[in-house]
């Protein structure tokens, strides 16, 4: 079984961030007496450092146990270098790629890997993609856009051409909502996560961005959010206004079946509609290990699905 969204913290970025602690606010707090410290980076979304996390061997071990055979390795959303300046954020991409490259290469058969970019950036995130995928990573893990700019705007037009001509895997993972109304209850995580992703795939869906970038291969995670259970309303739309189904060739619904949707779901009813609605060739295994919101082990072989994607 593969495991397509698992993410690690290799030992080199642990020593850029305590290098650089200053610089980029990082603080690792003792929480709990039964858990590991949290690790806050520029004041937040801490999270639980747990030993799986940074000890590739554990890492291992765990897959071993679960019964997954190869997993795709990708950066936390929580260094994602967004909120620093570009020499910054173009420097922890930098050593993260590296050192998750490294990594892969040691273990080929069980594992592979995405890179971060500076997203900030769009000529640097493409000049990094590049190089991330000259060092044999797969694509890169991006956030669902930036506070000013959606991902189909024109401001990301270079990393996307870049990410066409290599034929990337953007693997597109959503951060923390901070609509006010969401401040209790966990509710940021809990569906603020799964609504970020929806607002993105809906942009890019009516976008018609697959049009003009027909071999970006874009993963969403978490079962795409709320969009393949709304997909009638967005085909609703398109039939009923030109501002919905301008840029697009064909409905809403044909448009879900090319993007990638992981199996975070935690409900097989959720499941089988997901790939009834878009096929099991564009589904594929994750679990968000080692997270505590982690389907462990992941859901569905899915081999159709990792196939189409990786190849």
């Amino acid at each position: 079984m593969d495991d397509l969204h698992t993410h690690f913290i290799p030992s080199e970025v642990l020593t850029w961030l305590k290098d650089q602690r200053t610089v980029v606010n990082a603080k690792w707090v003792k929480k709990e007496e039964n858990k590991d410290n949290f690790l806050i980076v520029n004041g937040k979304w801490g999270f639980e450092l747990k030993k799986a996390f940074i000890d590739d061997k554990l890492f291992l071990a765990e897959q071993e146990n679960a019964g997954v055979t190869h997993s795709l390795l990708s950066p936390i959303p929580q260094l994602f270098p967004y909120d620093f300046p570009n020499e910054i954020s173009s420097e922890i991409s930098n050593v993260y790629n590296h050192s998750l490259a490294k990594l892969a290469k040691k273990s080929p058969h069980k594992l592979s890997a995405l890179g971060t970019v500076p997203l900030t950036n769009p000529d640097k995130a493409a000049q990094e993609l590049a190089n991330a995928m000259n060092l044999g990573l797969k694509g890169v893990i991006i956030g669902p856009g930036l506070p000013d700019y959606m991902l189909s705007d024109e401001f990301f037009t270079p990393f996307f051409e870049e990410a066409n001509r290599r034929k990337a895997i953007i693997f597109i993972h959503p951060l923390l909502c901070e609509d006010p109304r969401l401040k209790r209850r966990m509710m940021p995580n809990l569906i603020g996560v799964p609504w970020e992703t929806t607002v993105c795939a809906t942009d890019l869906l009516l976008s018609g961005l697959v049009d003009k970038y027909p071999n970006v291969k874009i993963l969403f995670a978490h079962g795409g959010g709320f969009i393949p259970y709304q997909i009638g309303r967005l085909n609703k739309g398109y039939d009923q206004w030109e501002f919905v189904s301008s840029e697009l060739k064909a409905l809403p619904s044909e448009y879900l079946k090319r993007f990638w949707y992981d199996t975070v779901l935690w409900n097989q009813e959720s499941l089988d509609f997901l790939v009834k609605t878009v096929g099991e060739d564009r589904v594929v295994p994750g679990s968000d290990f080692p997270f505590d919101l982690s389907v462990w082990p992941p859901e569905g072989k899915n081999e159709k699905g990792v196939h189409n994607l990786l190849g």
